[in-house]
């Protein structure tokens, strides 16, 4: 399991927080995409949530940028 949670440059299909998620959790991206999806039929603030983890997960060239 990855410790960073961090937004890859592969694998991404909108802005890469699913695909980041899933790194981080050992998952499929696809898995997590599921979850999101059928999340959205429930009441609740999830798009709120996927914009905020959008704005506060680095991208993961500045993470490694940062780094070094």
């Amino acid at each position: 399991m990855s410790r960073k949670l961090v937004r890859p440059r592969q694998g991404r299909m909108f802005a890469g927080v699913c695909a980041g998620l899933a790194q981080r959790f050992g998952r499929s991206a696809g898995f997590v995409r599921l979850l999101f999806l059928l999340s959205l039929l429930l009441p609740g603030t999830q798009v709120v949530i996927y914009l905020v983890l959008w704005v506060l997960m680095p991208n993961e060239d500045r993470y490694a940028a940062a780094r070094y």
